[in-house]
């Protein structure tokens, strides 16, 4: 019995240690995600392209790359003003991977981010999974470009017009 007890003993732990392998990051906090980036800012999302199909060595699976246009709405940290636009690049995850790994941006959305840039300065990647807030205005669509060179484009908002 007491042979038993060890060997469950043993099993349970050797089960807990490889738990946390499985489990997701934890979010940073939101003074962390201000520390660690480079750009805040509340943005829309003005198009997404599909820049590449990459295959998966593990799962197989063809996973695009995107690029994403984004409008500074208002700057939380960053030199980046209002009008401004910036590049986001992201790559899609397989769809067996444990956790939101990946943040996407969609067509039209509006949302706080929290953003680093690239070696290079070209382009910005999300800071961690949970980099982006809630949205502020939903997305035209959740729909996104699937070969190389197509793009998705937020629908135009209207231009406030004054009178003559």
């Amino acid at each position: 019995m007491t042979r038993l007890l060890k060997t469950l003993s043993l099993a349970l732990i050797a089960a807990c240690v490889a738990l946390p392998a499985l489990a997701l990051p934890a979010p940073m906090s939101e003074q962390e995600l201000m520390d660690k980036s480079d750009l805040v800012a509340l943005v829309r999302v003005l198009s997404v392209t599909c820049t590449s199909i990459t295959k998966d060595e593990k799962s197989g699976e063809e996973l695009p790359g995107y690029l994403a246009r984004l409008q500074v709405l208002e700057t939380k940290k960053g030199d980046a003003k209002k009008g401004d636009e910036v590049l986001v690049t992201w790559r899609a995850i397989p769809d067996d991977t444990n956790g939101p790994w990946t943040v996407f941006y969609y067509p039209g959305e509006e949302a706080v981010t929290h953003l680093t840039m690239r070696s290079g300065g070209a382009t910005y990647a999300s800071t961690w999974w949970n980099a982006k807030g809630d949205e502020v205005k939903a997305p035209d669509t959740r729909d996104l470009p699937l070969a190389p060179g197509e793009t998705v484009v937020a629908t135009p908002e209207q231009q406030e017009r004054t009178p003559l």
